[in-house]
């Protein structure tokens, strides 16, 4: 030791404190040499005549950059500023800070204290002018060395990614081979969930929705078991981020991206602090390559996924939303003619109903509003109309999807039988392996043959239910469909949002205008392909509802009013299958209801007449049962008139004392009818030997 190293007394008699740090986790795991030469200067600061040593290696693993948090580096300083310090120890300047700011910081808190700063070449002391600047020299040389050194290495890494060579991490179903490059995986199982989820949403347009169907079926996502490799895989059913992720990823359009994220700065107690994985716009992407490797679908198809996710997501104005459901066929489809914006739905009224309505922010009052009911309903009819032409294709297609989708279900259930049962074998063959004394590692294996087993069993119940011959009335009949397109449309099992996914199917946008002069709607309808029409719907009156009793039953009522009795009326409608407005059965206080509101008058009971008969009048005046009168009737020996079909007999009192109706009562011997004229007796022989 020369005599310019040597430390005073009173620094000695002070701590001296190692600091060892690495830069990342793997030069921690690798990099075992350079750890060693650090926890080494325990002996040089021994050489130097310190007792109290304390090493620091709170921050192996951990940057200098100044953007990561260390906290053995702020134990040093605040050891410094406590005045226990007597020296600081490491290998390089590089060691203790990569940045000014906190390596100057260092210097100007041991300059205070005049605690020394020692490495493998000597010792600084920072009170020194000479010393201090040499140290800020190095300093400054350890932070643009790594500079350079990142520079360096982003540059190669990016030109590596411009070529599509950068093996960066892959999704689930590709693989990186060794010689062909970036690849499909190979497993037919995830190969067939993968493609079923892009197929679920172009069939039904939205990630929540396909979630729900897949999980409907119980279809199963694999979760890799071995990290990133991806070479095992833990089947587990699908989740939402599954889906997700799978719909969004561009690598499955066959397209190469590098740079879809970036980082973020943020001052946080004085420091620099980054945060990663920020997505950015697609277009400040830092490297698209298209058509780089097979892909699960074209890149066509995955821009049009990802403005539908948009849309769903979060309805800017402009875009459409995907059919929700709810109470209203034309939620986030109708556009206001006057200022562009897109009718909101609100649901007032005792039983809610929808109501369209543009609301403009900026100017008080509002552009127009009207009941959804009746534009719903006018919608539909002429959506039915359109698309009745090609109802017989449509039909074919439906039952040929219907088809395609059971198939599919099969084919991911025979491939999720064929994993498990080799997962069952291989959990066999590993029992069999292991020897039977070594009970603990024997058990284990036996729990995972027996997992494995029951894992079987249950996809062959799935398999099996699957094949099973569905029953005839669980079978869609596609063929009815094309026969009556209204009933489909009105199907009990027909929901909201399987129509508004029909409208949407082939409606782009409906223009809406109301003409206050004729109180009607105006809707200008944009059909996919550029076609347009145009519809005008009468719009209610303040106070009018459409729950309105139908003119067929308004009919029945006024023709029954003159001769019936509100209570017959009220049997006749319901014999003919005829509701009130509100859908309810008849009864003889809704007629007479019906009849004050339409002024339909009835008659009176006290000047009937007699004229006209019921079948119970006329059985009971001739003294014989309805049976006989109906059969009377039915041979047209006895005249009677119904106002319409289903309603009461009416017959006329004169008509009952007719000379046919009398000979026909008088005779008993055989049943009341009339002989047919020209028919000749069977048996004649045998009726005359009989007579004689």
């Amino acid at each position: 030791m020369n005599n310019d190293d040597r430390l005073p007394s009173l620094l000695l008699k002070r701590k001296a404190v190692v600091y060892v740090r690495q830069s990342t986790q793997t030069q921690v795991q690798m990099n075992l040499e350079s750890k060693r030469r650090q926890y080494d200067l325990v002996q040089e600061a021994r050489r130097r005549g310190f007792r109290d040593i304390e090493v620091i290696d709170d921050d192996l693993g951990r940057s200098a950059s100044g953007t990561v948090a260390r906290p053995g580096f702020e134990r040093l300083v605040a050891l410094l500023c406590a005045g226990e310090v007597g020296a600081v120890l490491c290998a390089d300047a590089s060691r203790l800070a990569r940045n000014g700011r906190d390596w100057h910081h260092l210097l100007e808190l041991c300059g205070l204290v005049e605690a020394r700063v020692i490495d493998l070449d000597g010792v600084y002391d920072p009170c020194r002018a000479n010393d201090r600047l040499l140290l800020g020299m190095k300093g400054s040389i350890s932070e643009f060395e790594l500079n350079v050194l990142r520079t360096r290495m982003h540059d190669a890494k990016r030109q590596k990614a411009h070529r599509g060579e950068l093996r960066i991490s892959v999704p689930i179903g590709y693989i990186w081979h060794r010689e062909v490059g970036l690849g499909i995986d190979p497993n037919l199982q995830l190969q067939e969930v993968i493609r079923l989820i892009f197929v679920r949403f172009r069939e039904l347009g939205s990630a929540r929705q396909v979630l729900l169907s897949l999980r409907a079926q119980q279809v199963h996502f694999p979760r890799p078991s071995d990290g990133r490799t991806l070479t095992h895989f833990d089947w587990i059913p699908v989740r939402y981020r599954n889906v997700i992720s799978v719909l969004k990823n561009p690598f499955y359009a066959g397209a190469y991206v590098y740079g879809k994220s970036g980082k973020q700065m943020a001052i946080v107690d004085g420091r620099a602090r980054k945060s990663y994985k920020h997505p950015k716009p697609f277009e400040e992407w830092d490297v698209l390559l298209r058509e780089h490797h097979e892909g699960y679908i074209d890149w066509a198809e995955f821009e049009r996924n990802q403005k539908q996710l948009s849309a769903n997501a979060y309805g800017k104005a402009g875009d459409v939303k995907s059919s929700r459901g709810g109470r209203a066929l034309l939620a986030g489809l109708l556009a206001c003619a006057h200022c562009g914006r897109r009718l909101s739905v609100a649901y007032t009224g005792r039983v809610p109903q929808a109501v369209y309505r543009c609301d403009r922010f900026d100017i008080p009052p509002r552009c127009m509003s009207f009941g959804g009911s009746r534009i719903d309903a006018a919608i539909g009819n002429e959506l039915l109309r359109v698309v009745e032409p090609l109802a017989i294709e449509a039909a074919q297609q439906s039952e040929h999807l219907q088809m395609d989708t059971l198939n599919e279900q099969r084919r991911i259930v025979e491939l999720e039988l064929q994993q498990a049962q080799y997962e069952a074998t291989l959990a066999e063959r590993r029992y069999a392996a292991c020897d039977p004394d070594n009970r603990l590692i024997a058990a284990q294996l036996e729990k995972n043959w027996e997992a494995a087993l029951r894992r079987v069993q249950a996809c062959q119940a799935r398999l099996e239910t699957a094949e099973a011959p569905m029953a005839p009335a669980a079978c869609p009949d596609f063929s009815k469909l094309a026969e009556n397109l209204q009933a489909a449309w009105n199907a009990p099992g027909v929901t909201m949002r399987m129509r508004q996914q029909l409208v949407r199917a082939l409606i782009v946008d409906i223009v809406a205008d109301v003409d206050d002069d004729a109180r009607e709607v105006m809707l200008t309808i944009h059909w996919q392909g550029g076609q347009h029409s145009q519809l005008r719907i009468r719009k209610p009156r303040t106070g009018e509802h459409g729950c309105s009793t139908s003119d067929e039953a308004l009919a029945v009522v006024r023709r029954m009013a003159s001769r019936w009795s509100d209570q017959d009326i009220a049997a006749s409608l319901n014999r003919m299958g005829l509701r009130t407005g509100q859908g309810k059965t008849w009864t003889a206080h809704r007629v007479s209801s019906i009849r004050r509101v339409q002024d339909i008058h009835a008659y009176k009971s006290a000047e009937k007449d007699g004229e006209w008969l019921t079948m119970s009048d006329a059985a009971k005046l001739l003294g014989v049962t309805h049976y006989m009168i109906r059969r009377l009737i039915n041979d047209r020996i006895l005249p009677a008139e119904q106002v319409v079909p289903d309603a009461p007999w009416q017959i006329r009192a004169s008509d009952l004392r007719s000379d046919v109706v009398t000979a026909a009562l008088s005779r008993k011997h055989r049943p009341c009818r009339d002989d047919a004229e020209g028919q000749i007796p069977m048996f004649t022989e045998v009726s005359q030997g009989g007579a004689q």
